[in-house]
């Protein structure tokens, strides 16, 4: 039996949102260590961004994230921080 390639990964464009979140969100990888958390809150950050979820201060209480180094309070400070220097 044999199996097919798996299909080829598509990169997002550098100057799109879903990049520049998803970079962020990887840069606080000191203080989320899991990166399927990592991903799990980029991806609200995004939806959030479009004007579609919480906002920062409630997904961080929400998300069941492992936090090491920093409090929550602090990292939400971090991620409005980082939100605001993306462009849309």
């Amino acid at each position: 039996m044999t199996s097919l390639n798996p299909s080829p990964v598509k990169e997002f464009p550098a100057d799109s949102l879903e990049k520049q979140v998803y970079s962020f969100v990887d840069s606080l990888s000191g203080n989320l260590p899991i990166p399927n958390d990592r991903n799990r809150l980029s991806y609200c950050l995004f939806k959030y961004l479009n004007g579609e979820g919480d906002a920062p201060q409630i997904l961080v209480k929400t998300q069941k994230l492992k936090i090491q180094g920093i409090s929550q309070a602090e990292l939400a400070v971090k991620l409005e921080e980082g939100l605001k220097n993306i462009k849309k």
